[in-house]
């Protein structure tokens, strides 16, 4: 799966243009208005990286940043429109790992995104998953898949490198009622590949274990 990146930002608009930026990079956002909600859903699930809003209502970025630090040392971009010297080394003393100053290109964000992770030995998929809208996407670009094919996706990419045999595979969408054959299986993998190729040529995520079944790595 992409690893998970959350946009902390009360500005709907901006969190919205990051999270598209995000998203096309190959990453998997998720969207926090306040940063208690963020917190709340940290403590959950740690992401990958947070990007992080000085300004919130409520829990202000600088708290949320201790609060995060006293449990985790996930990587912290902090957002500003504050520009004075004090908030840029309040911020980096808080914990964050960089800083943005608004206004700012989201490719730069992006950029940031990557080094980080880079550094941290993080890369994202090209192939985004987001389960609650049963959406899929490759390089930001959507995949018009049936919902057997997104299954078969998702179960594939939520466990990169391991193989799948067709009976385990038609344990995972059996709910469709699909033909329990092995055909069956094969015939939608070709037509998931299809798709896939259709708007990234060349990229091959998923590849057959010859006697086996599938698995997907990229």
């Amino acid at each position: 799966m992409s690893a998970a990146i959350f946009i902390v930002e009360d500005e709907p608009e901006l969190a919205a243009l990051m999270a598209d930026y995000v998203r096309a990079a190959g990453f998997e956002p998720a969207v926090f208005g306040d940063g208690a909600q963020a917190l709340a859903a940290i403590r959950a699930e740690v992401p990958a990286l947070i990007v992080l809003d000085l300004m919130l209502p409520g829990m202000d970025g600088l708290a949320l940043c201790r609060a995060v630090r006293a449990f985790s040392e996930v990587p912290i971009v902090m957002v500003t429109a504050r520009v004075e010297e004090i908030d840029r080394l309040l911020g980096l003393d808080s914990g964050a790992d960089d800083y943005l100053c608004k206004p700012f290109s989201p490719r730069e964000l992006v950029a940031r995104i990557r080094a980080i992770l880079r550094r941290a030995g993080v890369t994202p998929s090209p192939v985004a998953i987001d389960g609650a809208s049963r959406r899929a996407a490759v390089h930001g670009r959507p995949l018009d898949l049936t919902p057997t094919e997104f299954d078969l996706l998702a179960a594939l990419a939520r466990r990169p490198g391991l193989v799948f045999s067709r009976a385990q595979l038609l344990e995972l969408v059996r709910h469709d009622n699909l033909d329990a054959t092995d055909r069956a299986i094969d015939s939608h993998i070709k037509n998931l590949r299809r798709k896939i190729d259709a708007v990234a040529p060349g990229l091959e995520p998923i590849h057959s274990i010859y006697g086996v079944g599938y698995r997907f790595d990229m």
